[in-house]
């Protein structure tokens, strides 16, 4: 599993992490945890610049939340809730957690676009709140790519310095990426069979 993310990236280049990115930012469950590491290693290789790859990654992380952004400004709250209820369950959440997402940016502001991009889950939902807020987006890019930039500079980091003990680590890297993989996707099915819409009688 690990030798084939790598592969994709090497192949790929720095428009496969970008498009890689973009996924996880439209689609939740991807996490990026899993994907931008093996940019590093690749990065590591000499393949790939270190910095091409942390622009790369958070440029389809950027592209990525953007849609999400613009649900919640051009639809509303009480529409996006609709939508979350209809068609959240592919996204793995549903209206209580846009309601949860939006409770969220009215307490902290716009800092909590920038500190958000370092959580699984919120990194996307917290793009529709800032939309329905109708938070500037010149302001709204900023702090979300400022947020992924550090995220991404972390993850990208760790997989550049552990290609330097690859031989120490690829016996059980391999192995443990299938862990997460399979623990993300059970997570997901789980969230599949188990999701309840919370506001699917209520009318826009």
């Amino acid at each position: 599993m690990a030798s084939w993310i790598t592969q994709i990236i090497t192949d790929l280049g720095y428009v496969g992490i970008a498009l890689l990115m973009l996924l996880e930012a439209v689609f939740p469950p991807i996490p990026s945890e899993l994907i931008v590491p093996f940019a590093g290693f690749a990065a590591g290789e000499g393949t790939l610049n270190v910095f091409g790859v942390i622009l790369a990654a958070t440029l389809g992380s950027l592209i990525g939340m953007l849609p999400w952004y613009f649900v919640g400004r051009l639809f509303g709250l009480e529409r996006v809730k609709w939508l979350a209820d209809r068609i959240g369950r592919w996204f793995a959440f549903n209206a209580d957690e846009i309601d949860y997402a939006a409770r969220i940016f009215a307490r902290w502001g716009k800092p909590i676009v920038l500190v958000g991009r370092l959580f699984p889950i919120l990194r996307t939902l917290i793009s529709v709140p800032a939309g329905l807020a109708k938070m500037n987006f010149l302001a709204f890019a900023l702090f979300s790519a400022i947020g992924m930039l550090i995220w991404n500079s972390v993850l990208v980091g760790a997989g550049y310095l552990l290609h330097e003990h690859y031989h120490l680590v690829e016996s059980w890297l391999d192995p443990l990426t299938w862990v997460v993989l399979i623990a993300v996707v059970g997570l997901y099915v789980f969230r599949l069979f188990t999701w309840r819409p919370n506001r699917a009688s209520q009318k826009i």
